[in-house]
């Protein structure tokens, strides 16, 4: 830690440019190794790396920018400002549906910022998490600055965030293992970062764009299975254009090719794992009893689908708020419709989570847009968009118990990984 922190700005911002640089040239071998291992479509595996190369790229630039203020001081002729420094050896625990753009968005601004990393990735994706560290040692990353553990999380995660040298905490998955992690940091009295579930709802009011709303949400509910955090999960409706909208939305999911990972036309594809799979399968079987199922509901066995965890599309209308299948993350291929008679109501159904992540609002009216932006109880809030993922340089974060209430990526990711250090300088003898 201590020759890390002690390399100046373009030093670090020197290799984590070259780790860029690398990282951009092994495009299609990191993203086709990535689509083999966890099932993420090759359309959007090959992008996740090319936004790896962003993060990288943004955080590299960011070693060379200010960090501290000058603050103006009570006594005359005093100097007074701030310097932020590193937190110390940061703990990157990360999940398996990101395997190269959450780690990066958790390690660059560490990194960049003069800290050291212990990466535990995701067991799922050990062999991605291997390429990405060969990235940084032939971009001269020097020895011991990351630092890379396999192994389930249950082995190795706690006795990892319990370690005494470890200062910092930043993690992504599920609510409960977070919950037990922020217990552990709270005891140790260090820095923890939480990123965990979404129960992420799309508005669309009468005025909306059917057409593209019925796109962007099949796509956020339904691409590489629905296994994203940010992935769409509900679909509130006004009643005027409920009918109209539920046959377009089918017409755009039965558009997704379901497929292997590794096909160029898959947009679906697998779940990833055998309990994955039967766990979407019990919540289908669940919400048909709570609404009506207008599409998919079972596995899919079609030719070679048969033989992996394939499950297909599957759209349940007229659900209850308050069901299970529209209060608790399913993380597949599952989107259900509710119904709403105004843009109050439609905000308080989906203000009525234990989640806060992401949303989006379909509507012309900029009057509806504006009062929905401040009652959304939500961390990231988009108009006439899906609510899948966030711009590589803009803030990520959810509000409720979708996060601990701070953010990652770009201006914000600097709160994290440093501490900040109040000096004042006055005269001798004064």
């Amino acid at each position: 830690f201590k020759s890390w922190r002690a390399k100046t700005g373009p030093e670090r911002a020197e290799i984590l440019y070259r780790a860029a640089n690398i990282l951009a040239e092994r495009r299609q071998e990191i993203g086709t190794l990535l689509a083999q291992e966890v099932g993420k479509p090759l359309g959007e595996a090959i992008p996740e790396v090319d936004r790896g190369v962003m993060i990288l790229r943004y955080f590299a630039s960011e070693c060379v920018h200010p960090q501290g203020q000058v603050i103006p001081a009570q006594k005359a002729g005093s100097l007074q400002f701030t310097l932020r420094q590193p937190v110390g050896p940061v703990a990157v625990i990360s999940p398996w549906n990101f395997p190269v753009a959450i780690p990066l968005w958790k390690m660059a601004p560490a990194l960049a910022y003069g800290n050291t990393v212990v990466w535990k990735p995701a067991e799922v994706a050990s062999f991605t998490a291997a390429r990405i560290v060969e990235v940084f040692d032939s971009a001269g990353l020097p020895a011991g600055v990351l630092n890379l553990i396999l192994g389930k999380g249950s082995r190795v995660g706690t006795p990892l965030v319990e370690q005494e040298g470890i200062r910092a905490i930043t993690f992504t998955g599920s609510n409960g293992v977070g919950a037990g992690i922020a217990e552990i940091a709270a005891r140790r009295n260090i820095k923890y970062q939480l990123e965990m579930g979404g129960k992420n709802p799309a508005l669309v009011l009468g005025d909306a764009d059917m057409d593209q709303a019925a796109k962007l949400i099949a796509a956020g509910a339904m691409r590489y299975a629905g296994q994203k955090c940010t992935a769409t999960s509900r679909a509130i409706v006004t009643r005027d254009v409920a009918d109209q909208f539920v046959q377009r939305l089918k017409a755009e999911i039965q558009a997704l090719p379901l497929a292997p990972a590794v096909d160029p036309k898959s947009a679906v594809g697998p779940l990833i794992t055998k309990d994955s799979l039967q766990k979407v399968a019990s919540y289908a079987e669940t919400g048909a009893k709570s609404g009506q199922t207008v599409l998919g509901g079972d596995y899919a066995t079609t030719g070679d689908l048969k033989n992996g965890y394939f499950f297909q599309p599957t759209l349940i209308v007229d659900v209850p708020p308050n069901s299970p299948i529209a209060q608790e993350e399913v993380f597949g291929p599952l989107l259900v419709v509710e119904l709403a008679s105004s843009i109050d109501e439609a905000i308080a159904i989906a203000n009525n989570t234990q989640y806060g992540l992401s949303v989006s609002l379909f509507t012309h009216d900029i009057n509806a847009a504006l009062e929905y932006i401040h009652a959304i109880d939500s961390g990231m809030v988009r108009v006439n968009g899906d609510t899948t993922g966030v711009d590589p340089h803009a803030p990520f974060g959810g509000m409720s118990g979708s996060s601990s209430h701070s953010r990652e990526q770009g201006p914000a990711a600097i709160e994290f990984f440093t501490d900040i250090k109040t000096v004042q300088i006055n005269a001798a003898g004064a």
